[in-house]
């Protein structure tokens, strides 16, 4: 396996601890195991029934909290029938677990003592707790403007919390400075294994039915591309005979991946970071935007943005539908009416994290 500088095109080999290359472009792996139906696990329930297509030492031991296998819920929104794959419902609430498992175990497999990483909330209490579950130090720089209900989760499982006044940004030029004196980074957004444990999701929804759209939110995109990684290891490995288009959804008032879609353009340029009750996809400069754009290109999909009004009124509807998700999950439902005449066939929206992160809906 080797790692691939998507800006400088520079390669190296494949190193656990290596986050981002030296020209501080971020990395794509390349040469992970293929993906073969026939060497799925039977009887596992978790992402670990693939463990043969995940890019780890066989001698690495999982860290998990029984991560995965979330269920997948049928439901019609206005008249549209659709699939929720519900990955709310895994172990810190969110589908962050995906990946921070399997970037864990291949840490921990290195010998790792101590981690730093930057969250809004989701990632960080992920962190936290397969940190703890594997016996790691961690430490969570975090806006201070983030939920305390997420900080307070982090701060649950034993991790330093720092709290980092200003935007977001500041909180990720916070770890990595951190990162520059020797701090092992567990970036869910710049570490390209974090890819592999999302593509578990395509693999999972593939097992059940193929669908042939999927919409999801979109911050760094780093769950887009997961999925957009997962439905290609099937598509060579003639599970399926094309990539369903992918949908990413972004707040209206913080989206450069959609101001970039309607330029029609290949890079995505910063834009101010407004607010919106979307915390997790509050994102002015996604790092890996140009692999999202493709991706979604590829893929016939598109992005789209969502006022917060919308945002909130489809949180409030599907709570009274039975499952409650924090509004960065409503974003995507939000954008159904935008999206409905490029859907069709089976719809699949991922729902991200739970609303008990959230106080959105509290007294409501």
């Amino acid at each position: 396996m080797q790692l691939h500088c998507l800006r400088c095109r520079q390669r190296s080999p494949f190193d656990p601890l290596r986050f981002r290359c030296d020209c501080g472009g971020p990395l794509a792996l390349r040469g992970a195991p293929a993906f073969d139906p026939g060497r799925v696990t039977p009887g596992d329930v978790t992402l670990w029934r693939y463990r043969h297509a995940l890019p780890l030492p066989e001698s690495a031991a999982p860290v998990t909290l029984g991560e995965g296998g979330t269920p997948l819920v049928e439901l019609t929104w206005d008249g549209l029938p659709l699939r929720l794959k519900c990955e709310f419902l895994n172990p810190t609430g969110s589908f962050k677990d995906r990946g921070t498992a399997v970037l864990m175990t291949a840490l921990a497999a290195a010998g790792v003592g101590a981690v730093v990483e930057d969250s809004s909330g989701n990632a960080g209490a992920s962190l936290a707790a397969y940190a703890a579950r594997a016996g790691i130090r961690a430490t969570v720089y975090v806006p201070a403007h983030a939920s305390p209900v997420k900080q307070a989760q982090i701060a649950a499982y034993g991790a330093s919390v720092a709290a980092v006044p200003g935007p977001r940004i500041e909180a990720a030029r916070a770890v990595l400075a951190a990162a520059e004196v020797g701090a092992a980074y567990a970036s869910h957004v710049y570490h390209p294994l974090i890819h592999h444990g999302m593509k578990t999701i395509a693999f999972e929804l593939w097992d059940v039915c193929t669908p042939d759209a999927v919409v999801v939110p979109a911050g760094h995109g780093t769950l887009l591309l997961g999925l957009a990684e997962g439905f290609e290891a099937l598509r060579a490995a003639g599970c399926i005979a094309q990539v369903p288009r992918l949908f990413g959804v972004q707040a209206a008032s913080c989206a450069p991946l959609v101001a970039a879609w309607a330029r029609g353009a290949g890079t995505v340029e910063p834009v101010e970071e407004g607010a919106t009750v979307a915390e997790g996809v509050r994102i002015a400069v996604p790092l890996r935007g140009p692999e999202v754009l493709a991706a979604v290109r590829e893929s016939g999909g598109a992005l789209v943005a969502v006022a917060d009004e919308a945002t909130l009124a489809a949180q409030r509807k599907l709570a009274h539908q039975g499952l409650y998700v924090e509004p960065t999950s409503a974003v995507a439902l939000a954008a159904l009416d935008h999206l409905r005449d490029r859907l069709g066939g089976t719809t699949v929206v991922v729902l991200t994290g739970s609303g008990f992160k959230s106080a959105a809906l509290h007294g409501a």
